[in-house]
């Protein structure tokens, strides 16, 4: 049975897109959250496995082969080992940083995935304009970085959760380049991201293990909250609402959304957590979500 694809998008897709941005946005403040009790990479780990159990009961009740041999699993590997470095900066970068912070930098990737793409298809090397949106972001957040040692308003540390953020940032961007130059592309997303999701819990629960993390004995029920909210909201749900976005709907229009997720995630630090709001940062914002323009345009028709 063929999936119905939709020209333009409609109430439903505006919608959803503008759910799963703030959901997004909201996964640095669940993750720092639950950071009160769970250590990092413990909290990274079961994450990563439940959401990879949701996924794997969902996919048998739609009677989808994810587990079926097709020549996938060498890039699998590969896409889940950045995947669990990815998150493996993101949460301890998290005990740096704030998590407002963390929202913007990671939002690099998609320059990353530009930056990189010409190099798996030509046709989609960057324009004049392409590379000034990819330059003002970078420039915004270096700016904004070197606010770490001039002024850390997150505390003496911050510019190692800041760079932890980039790199969380590198490694998004390179697991995506990844799916898109392997047979990955191809195979069915909810493969894909079981890849991710299985080999980042066992690689992620591993480090954590050799770190000597425990599981906290009495563990209060908002981290806990926090932590289910990233495995079933978060991890599990929006990951499935995007996938469903992305058969239906032009990659091309859904892309542009992108850019409200760092707003919602600095939004979302500054007012559930707290956090100070810097002239610097809300530079850095606004000179990322300037550049996803840019680079996400649509072609100009001659």
């Amino acid at each position: 049975m063929t999936e119905q694809r939709k020209p333009a998008l409609d109430s439903t897709a505006v919608l959803t897109l503008l759910a799963c941005s703030a959901v997004w946005g909201l996964g640095q403040v669940a993750a720092k959250v639950g950071l009160r009790e769970f250590p990092p990479l413990l909290q990274a780990a079961v994450r990563s496995l439940g959401a990879a159990l949701l996924l794997l009961a969902w996919s048998r009740w739609r009677g989808l082969p994810i587990l079926r041999a097709d020549g996938t699993g060498g890039a699998g590997l590969l896409a889940g080992s950045l995947f669990a470095a990815e998150f493996a900066c993101i949460f301890v970068g998290l005990q740096f940083t704030s998590a407002s912070r963390m929202a913007v930098f990671i939002y690099l990737a998609p320059f990353v995935v530009a930056a990189g793409m010409p190099l798996i298809a030509r046709s989609e090397r960057l324009d004049a304009l392409g590379v000034a949106g990819l330059l003002l972001a970078f420039g915004g957040v270096v700016w904004a970085f070197a606010e770490g040692f001039v002024r850390p308003a997150a505390g003496a540390r911050q510019w190692l959760g800041d760079a932890l953020g980039i790199g969380a940032a590198l490694t998004w961007g390179l697991t995506t380049l990844t799916v898109r130059a392997s047979r990955l592309a191809t195979a069915l997303p909810e493969k894909t991201l079981l890849y991710q999701l299985g080999v980042s819990a066992a690689a992620l629960g591993l480090a954590s293990l050799l770190r000597g993390e425990a599981w906290p004995p009495h563990p209060g029920l908002l981290p806990l909250a926090a932590l289910a909210f990233q495995t079933v909201v978060i991890t599990f749900a929006s990951y499935l609402a995007w996938f469903w976005l992305v058969r239906h709907y032009p990659a091309t229009r859904i892309s542009v959304f992108a850019l409200l997720t760092p707003v919602f995630g600095l939004g979302a630090g500054v007012l559930l957590l707290g956090e100070p709001l810097t002239t610097r940062l809300v530079a850095a914002l606004a000179a990322v979500c300037a550049g996803i323009l840019l680079v996400n345009r649509p072609p100009r028709v001659p």
